[in-house]
């Protein structure tokens, strides 16, 4: 735990904040869920734009608690370790930010429709690491084949914009998709040297 805590500072704050505050909600002060949720016609009636990161450290259950921490544990570190500990607080919240445009765009006029979890940010540090290391093997949980980086990606990607434009679940699809795509933006725009990166991989430079 040291060493997590010692070498990769950002990630740890941000799994512990997120089980904290996800299991005080769940189960201590539920009332949190309801305040801290992002709620688009709320939002943009009231201006509780703070939703856009409050509803990101907040989670339904343990399964999407669990799910989401288990992702940022493994690329998480990963990720911190390449671009640095603040460029990756940046790219997480901005993340958060991000995912939830989407959602206040299609819902805005929806007062029924509220959305939770932490998925758009952890969706921008696992694209962002597939955008820099494509050849990579990911594993799935209860899949234990490799799984190439960049076929995941585009798997991912096609996935979630059909299901977005089918009946809504519970699966927030926007902001799967914008996370996604914003953990690349974010490293091309923000952090140097990231497409040098990219075409030494190819070969390209």
């Amino acid at each position: 735990m040291q060493n997590f805590l010692t070498n990769y500072p950002v990630t740890f704050y941000l799994i512990a904040a997120n089980v904290l505050i996800s299991l005080g909600a769940l189960y201590v002060y539920p009332a949190l869920l309801q305040t801290g949720y992002l709620k688009p016609y709320r939002t943009v009636r009231r201006n509780t734009w703070y939703e856009l990161l409050t509803s990101g450290f907040l989670h339904a259950n343990l399964g999407h608690l669990f799910v989401n921490m288990f992702t940022l544990y493994f690329f998480g570190p990963v990720m911190e370790q390449v671009v640095g500990s603040s460029y990756f607080i940046g790219l997480y919240i901005t993340g958060l930010v991000a995912a939830g445009i989407p959602s206040i765009i299609k819902f805005r006029n929806d007062p029924s429709y509220a959305t939770l979890g932490a998925s758009g940010a952890v969706g921008s540090v696992l694209f962002a690491f597939i955008f820099l290391f494509p050849m990579e093997s990911i594993y799935l949980l209860l899949i234990p084949i490799p799984i190439p980086a960049f076929v995941f990606a585009i798997a991912y990607l096609l996935y979630s914009m059909y299901a977005s434009k089918q009946e809504r679940g519970k699966i927030n699809h926007e902001a799967h998709v914008a996370g996604a795509l914003w953990g690349i933006i974010y490293l091309v725009v923000f952090v140097p040297h990231t497409i040098d990166h990219v075409l030494t991989i190819f070969g390209l430079l």
